[in-house]
């Protein structure tokens, strides 16, 4: 393959400004459903009682989710032919009309039945839209990032997310203490998604000033000139001659995404209407939390640089497995603000250690040809089965079994999995980024 043009330490600083702000801000508009789930569930989903409002509400968080591999898929296949900003371009504009449709939604008291059917295609569209971000961010990244330097590039795609979930926790934990309830159930929960209107227009201006990624150019030139064909069938090449990529990186994908709906959306819920401790309590403790995944994941891509990815992911994924249920217990035991922030610091710190890694795993098992196809279809399958339904399938399993123990065996049963899949990655993804040739 022709040498891949060298991109300008100025617009490498423009790349990586503009992956982790745009990204930063689909994934704000997305988090924020889960954090006012409580709040929704009254005012779009009232039904005979609480519990069932609260799964119609959760199970429509999870509807986003069923459109990921879909939107994930269609993008990836856009950004593999078309380029890699365009494709950036078209989900932040995506993401900011379904956020906007929720923040202008009438309630089902003024429109009736309209509501809950609005809001479940609002969040079809931001399912759309996000299925394809984090392909496109991470690629975007990884593929302007010097060679051996892909893991700590990559990781600043995590921390764009947990940059996200920072943000979200920090509006909603200002609100819940500057407002009354009735104002905060009235028109204070709209703010941060009418907030995600201006999203669009700010994000795609970020975006259509960088440059096209080198790899993705060097490819293209290639294909122009005759030297190598283009791929007519990006979707069948990566289930036909990548399954051992696709098994790894779904299985790496399934334990980073339970933590994630486990911890980050569905902790909140069930600390709240569970372990009835106080809304300000529970987003303070996500808000600090996050911060913990935003300060470390660097740390960790960087680490995998150096060591190998294998090296850092393996410990890291049976530390998690451990904190989490040691605190977790401590936390159902002894319902207190100071055991639930030691449950988010503490299982945060562990989780950065193999969210790190996660975007550069994901991306350099596949060719640039492929690429954003492959890592937006492992990626989104594992989100679809195992993430974006974890709320829901949590909330009904406490329920069911009378257990509040039982969301930890949710997540035992995904570190199963995800050292399946670590063990199962194929040899590049296992080397340090200076020795992995694209």
């Amino acid at each position: 393959m022709n040498a891949k043009p060298t991109p300008s330490p100025a617009m490498v600083r423009k790349v990586v400004i503009a992956s982790v702000l745009g990204n930063a801000f689909e994934w704000f508009d997305f988090a924020i459903y889960g954090l006012f789930a409580v709040i929704i569930a009254k005012l779009y989903f009232p039904g005979g009682n609480e519990f069932a409002s609260m799964l119609l509400t959760l199970a429509t968080f999870g509807v986003g989710f069923a459109v990921r591999p879909l939107g994930g898929v269609l993008l990836g296949l856009y950004g593999d032919r078309v380029g890699r900003k365009k494709a950036l371009s078209l989900t932040i504009v995506l993401m900011s009309i379904g956020t906007g449709m929720i923040g202008i939604l009438p309630t089902h008291a003024a429109i009736g039945i309209a509501a809950p059917i609005l809001m479940v295609l609002a969040r079809l569209i931001q399912g759309f839209s996000v299925g394809g971000e984090f392909s496109g961010a991470t690629t975007m990244l990884v593929e302007f990032a010097p060679a051996n330097r892909r893991g700590f590039f990559g990781s600043f795609q995590m921390c764009s997310q947990a940059l996200a979930f920072s943000l979200g926790a920090l509006v909603a934990y200002l609100l819940t203490v500057n407002l009354a309830p009735q104002a905060l159930e009235s028109w204070g929960w709209r703010l941060p998604f009418l907030l995600g209107i201006l999203i669009g227009p700010v994000g795609w201006l970020i975006r259509s000033t960088v440059d096209e990624s080198p790899e993705f150019l060097a490819y293209a030139n290639e294909v122009r000139s005759g030297k190598v064909e283009r791929v007519k069938t990006p979707l069948r090449t990566v289930f036909r001659d990548y399954p051992r990529a696709m098994l790894g990186t779904l299985g790496m994908s399934v334990v980073g995404t339970v933590s994630a709906y486990v911890f980050v959306f569905f902790l909140p819920i069930f600390a709240k209407k569970q372990l009835g401790m106080s809304a300000s309590d529970v987003n303070l403790s996500t808000f600090i939390g996050t911060l913990v995944i935003l300060v470390f994941c660097p740390l960790a891509g960087y680490l995998s640089d150096r060591i190998g990815r294998k090296a850092v992911l393996l410990p890291a994924i049976v530390a998690y497995s451990i904190a989490s249920y040691v605190l977790f217990k401590q936390l159902v035991d002894a319902p207190t603000f100071g055991a639930l922030l030691t449950v988010q610091i503490g299982v945060s710190f562990f989780m950065s250690f193999f969210w790190g890694p996660t975007p550069i795993v994901l991306t350099e098992v596949f060719p640039v040809s492929v690429r954003s196809t492959g890592a937006a279809v492992t990626y989104n399958l594992a989100v679809l089965i195992f993430g974006g339904l974890a709320p829901f399938v949590n909330t009904w399993l406490v329920h069911v079994t009378g257990s509040n123990l039982a969301p930890i065996y949710y997540v035992q049963v995904s570190v199963v999995i995800g050292l399946i899949g670590v063990l199962t990655l194929p040899s590049t993804a296992r080397r340090a980024a200076t020795g992995f040739a694209t």
